[in-house]
């Protein structure tokens, strides 16, 4: 039955995903496009097969977590660029896992860029790009009741246990996983994992020279953003296929 639903009317039109309503309320249809955008959606550009190899890459790791006994959205590949994924009632935060110090946090504390962070770091941030994603903590949350309490400490719990499986799965393949988001959302009663996990949503450097092998090449204007996803996607065993090589719907 699940294989037999039609995307229907569009939800949703994100940054480089839109979302389709189905003929079941339980599903949606998410179509990865080939847009790539940077700083708050302030620099644009497409990419061909951008959208396909996320399609794909999503998929393998959804698939991975799954089979490690953690929940999540993602049902099954319907195209290239299409996945059908259940229907959730999202929790407004993004929660980040940082292995080594990067990015945002090097420039909020200014700690030393590439610092190996032992234990890793989790944050939490308010998904609102009005306001530029801010960084908020239990307090916030608890508050301004964005999750229950319980909810926090699964959202924390799932987010480690996430860590710990990925981690030694880039590791074997030559890469580090320097950090990651996450995101989360309620099917029924059931909190699981929503979104994606692509490169868009995660640093990856390569293990011996430090290479940049995700969105950071898009954002430094570093080149051969495609041929990095698709070199960290064979490195990790993932069959990218030719566009024609299942028929979009």
């Amino acid at each position: 039955m699940v294989k037999s639903l039609k995307r229907g009317p569009e939800l949703y039109s994100g940054k480089a995903k839109t979302i389709y309503l189905t003929e079941d309320d339980h599903f949606l249809i998410m179509h990865y496009r080939d847009d790539a955008t940077a700083f708050n959606a302030q620099k644009k550009e497409s990419f061909s097969r951008k959208g396909l190899v996320n399609n794909y890459f999503n998929a393998y790791i959804m698939g991975k977590l799954q089979e490690a006994g953690i929940s999540t959205h993602f049902e099954q590949l319907l195209s290239d660029h299409e996945s059908l994924v259940k229907r959730l009632n999202m929790i407004p935060l993004e929660c980040v896992v940082r292995n080594v110090a990067t990015g945002s946090l090097v420039k909020r504390l200014g700690v030393q860029e590439g610092l190996s962070l032992e234990p890793p770091i989790l944050e939490f941030f308010l998904k609102d790009d009005s306001l530029g994603d801010p960084a908020v903590n239990d307090s916030h949350i608890h508050t301004f009741k964005w999750a229950t309490d319980e909810q926090v400490a699964q959202m924390k719990r799932i987010s480690l246990e996430v860590n710990e499986l990925l981690k030694p799965l880039f590791l074997n393949a030559g890469m580090i996983l320097i950090d990651y988001k996450l995101e989360f959302g309620l099917f029924g009663d059931s909190l699981m994992l929503g979104d994606e996990f692509t490169p868009d949503g995660c640093r990856i450097w390569d293990a011996v020279t430090f290479k940049k092998m995700d969105k950071d090449r898009f954002r430094q204007d570093l080149g051969n953003l495609i041929e990095t996803y698709e070199e960290v996607a064979e490195r990790l065993g993932i069959k990218i296929p030719n566009a024609t090589s299942l028929c979009d719907s």
